[in-house]
């Protein structure tokens, strides 16, 4: 898949809450939390349409976008590109730089603790 920029991924976000949504839909939701008018967001649907991030349906005179993509599949696949650049695909020193800041909360540290567990059961037993 081509990369996705910030903006596009706005896009995204606001179909993987609710989809499928027509053009103006999306331009209204996005109009809330950005100032973009509605041709830029109209050219993002069509760069990610592109890109076969999202489809879309004729619907009488408008067209209903989706994505394409999985949510969760996406995150994975960046995350994982994100930690191999930056950490050589390490996990351990991007959580432990969270941890030297204090920026892990009680419950980042429960959900870890319990990822590690199941791991641990999956995979040693």
């Amino acid at each position: 898949m081509k990369e996705i920029s910030n903006a596009e991924l706005s896009v995204l976000n606001i179909l993987w809450q609710n989809s499928p949504m027509s053009a103006s839909e999306v331009v209204a939701q996005l109009a809330q939390s950005n100032d973009w008018h509605e041709k830029t967001i109209k050219t993002l649907l069509n760069r990610l349409v592109k890109k076969q991030a999202i489809g879309f349906e004729r619907q009488g005179r408008s067209y209903l976008y989706r994505p394409l993509i999985d949510q969760s599949d996406y995150q994975l696949k960046e995350s994982e590109s994100f930690i191999e650049r930056l950490f050589s695909g390490r996990v351990a020193p991007l959580v432990a730089g969270f941890a030297r800041e204090n920026k892990l909360s009680s419950e980042d540290i429960e959900e870890l603790q319990q990822l590690i567990n199941t791991w641990q059961e999956e995979n040693h037993s």
